[in-house]
C-alpha cells in the first residue's frame, strides 16, 4: 500500500515558523504585512483569501485584502500594485488569481517588486531563480521541495518527471530540483505518451491542471508521485491530476488531495512573508548606515 504524504504536519510547522519569526519581527517594532489584491467574483477564490487571511492573523501577521471587483482594470490593478510596492508599511504582495479577462496578467505581475513578490510572480524572479540568485520561489512550486524533504525522499541523481511546464509551478519547479541535482525532465502536451517518460522515473510530479492525468499505468512500482493538481467537479469536491485509486498500491508514496501539497503552499505565503520583511528591515538599517 501506498505511504500517504500529508502535507498538514508540514504546513502545521511552517505556519509554527512564520509566527515564531513575526513575533520576533513584532519585539523589534516591526508587524508583517501581506497584501492580497482580488479582481474576481469567483466564490471559491473569496473562500481560498478568506482562509489566507486567517491563516495569516493566527501566525501573527497583519492581511490587507485588496478587492477591486471584477470589472476592475488593468490601469487600477497596475496602479494599486505600484502603490503596495512602494509602500514601506506592505512587506508581501499576492496577486490572485483569476482576474478579469481583458487584462494582461503578465504585466500586471511586473509591477510587483521583486523584494514583495512572495509569490514569485514577477518575472524577475524566476529569472533570478534560474541563475541561483536570491528569490522567492512560488509558494506551490518550494511546497514540492519541502515535502520531499519533510518525508526524506532524495532526489540527487535521480530521474524527477514534471509534467506541466507553467510559470507557477513547472518551470519553477525544475529549477528547484535541479539545483537538488536531480536528472529533470519537464513533459507537456507535445511530449507523446506520457508513459514513454514516467515508466523510468524515480519521482513524478503531476501539475497540469487536468482530472485523471495520471493513472497507474503510466508508472512504475515504487516511484513517488507528487499531485499538485486541484480541480474542481460539479458536485464541488476536490480532486487532483492523478487518478489516485489505480496509482495507490503501485507507488511507493503519493500526496493526497486535498491535503497535499495545496497545505503547505498557504503556510508557505506566510513564511515568504515574513522573511521578505526581516530583509527590507535588514536593507532599511543597512541604507541608514550608508
Amino acid at each position: 500500500m501506498s505511504t500517504t504524504l500529508s502535507g498538514r504536519t508540514l504546513a502545521r510547522l511552517i505556519q509554527q515558523k512564520a509566527h515564531d519569526e513575526a513575533r520576533d519581527l513584532e519585539t523589534e517594532g516591526l508587524r508583517p504585512t501581506l497584501a492580497v489584491v482580488v479582481a474576481t467574483d469567483d466564490g471559491s477564490t473569496h473562500w481560498y483569501v478568506r482562509s489566507i487571511e486567517r491563516a495569516a492573523e493566527s501566525a501573527g501577521i497583519s492581511c490587507r485584502i485588496v478587492d477591486l471587483g471584477h470589472d476592475a482594470t488593468e490601469q487600477v490593478l497596475a496602479s494599486v500594485l505600484k502603490d503596495l510596492s512602494a509602500e514601506s508599511s506592505v512587506n508581501g504582495i499576492i496577486l490572485q488569481t483569476p482576474l478579469p479577462s481583458r487584462v494582461d496578467a503578465d504585466a500586471l505581475v511586473g509591477h510587483i517588486a521583486p523584494e514583495k513578490d512572495v509569490d514569485g510572480a514577477n518575472p524577475l524572479s524566476l529569472g533570478r531563480l534560474a541563475v541561483g540568485q536570491p528569490s522567492f520561489a512560488p509558494a506551490t512550486a518550494r511546497a514540492v521541495i519541502e515535502i520531499l524533504d519533510h518525508f526524506d525522499i532524495p532526489v540527487a541523481g535521480r530521474n524527477v518527471v514534471v509534467i506541466g511546464r507553467s510559470a507557477v509551478v513547472g518551470k519553477p519547479l525544475s529549477l528547484l530540483l535541479l539545483e537538488r541535482d536531480a536528472a529533470v525532465t519537464v513533459c507537456h502536451s507535445r511530449s507523446g505518451p506520457l508513459e514513454k517518460h514516467t515508466k523510468t522515473a524515480d519521482v513524478v510530479v503531476v501539475a497540469a491542471g487536468r482530472t485523471g492525468l495520471l493513472n497507474g499505468g503510466h508508472i512504475s512500482s515504487g516511484a513517488v508521485v507528487i499531485d499538485v493538481g486541484t480541480n474542481v467537479l460539479p458536485d464541488g469536491s476536490l480532486v487532483g491530476d492523478v487518478e489516485q485509486a489505480s496509482v495507490r498500491g503501485i507507488a511507493a508514496a503519493l500526496t493526497p488531495v486535498p491535503g497535499g501539497v495545496g497545505s503547505v503552499t498557504t503556510s508557505l505565503l506566510l513564511l515568504h512573508t515574513t522573511e521578505a520583511a526581516r530583509e527590507q528591515s535588514r536593507a532599511l538599517v543597512r541604507g541608514t548606515a550608508g
